[in-house]
């Protein structure tokens, strides 16, 4: 009895792609089957420290270089940037043949508790219910997460939940939810070899 092993395109899932308007010049570029590596530049430095746990725990080369208007505020860079991020997951995922489709994943930072959940849906959609306790976290407006997150579903045509459970420290709070995006991201994203060439989906298409 012959069985058959399917076989996995090596095809490398990667992507560039520029993003440059009258309020910002963005570029991303990414390999999602990488090994965490990071370079950054938003002029956020708060921002490049969840970038990069995005790459880190997430197993994601990111590249990212963001030129934005941050005399007025930190918004237009921090949005532009989720948008051009989102861009570029979609470009590098392509047909979603063989994905896994779905991840989750809870991450603790001491007494804080996040918990994210991701579909790779084609359908753009948000839920996030962060309470940060505070405004600002170090030049980052804590209010500009929930933008980030809200260019990157719009983007990449995901669905994605983010609650924090639990934390008193807005910099603890933020850095589980990044940290758990990048880990759910991370399961959502691999190929899973019993399903090799399949699109995850009843209809066919995502």
């Amino acid at each position: 009895m012959t069985t058959l092993i399917p076989v996995l395109s090596k095809a490398p899932r990667t992507a560039e792609v520029s993003r440059n308007t009258a309020e910002t010049k963005i570029t991303v570029k990414l390999n999602l089957d990488g090994t965490g590596l990071a370079k950054l530049s938003t002029g956020i430095g708060f921002f490049d420290h969840m970038l990069d746990q995005i790459a880190r725990h997430g197993l994601i080369d990111l590249d990212i270089h963001a030129e934005g208007d941050l005399h007025i505020d930190g918004h237009h860079t921090v949005e532009d940037v989720g948008i051009t991020f989102g861009q570029a997951v979609a470009k590098a995922v392509g047909d979603k043949k063989g994905l896994r489709r779905y991840g989750h994943a809870y991450v603790p930072l001491d007494e804080a508790l996040s918990r994210v959940v991701v579909d790779f849906s084609g359908r753009p959609g948000l839920s996030m219910q962060v309470p940060f306790k505070s405004g600002m976290i170090g030049t980052f407006d804590s209010q500009l997460a929930y933008e980030f997150f809200h260019g990157f579903v719009n983007h990449a045509f995901v669905t994605l939940h983010i609650d924090n459970l639990k934390g008193e420290n807005a910099h603890h709070q933020a850095e589980t939810v990044f940290k758990a995006f990048a880990r759910a991201l991370r399961m959502a994203l691999e190929i899973d070899p019993r399903a090799a060439g399949v699109i995850p989906s009843t209809k066919g298409s995502l």
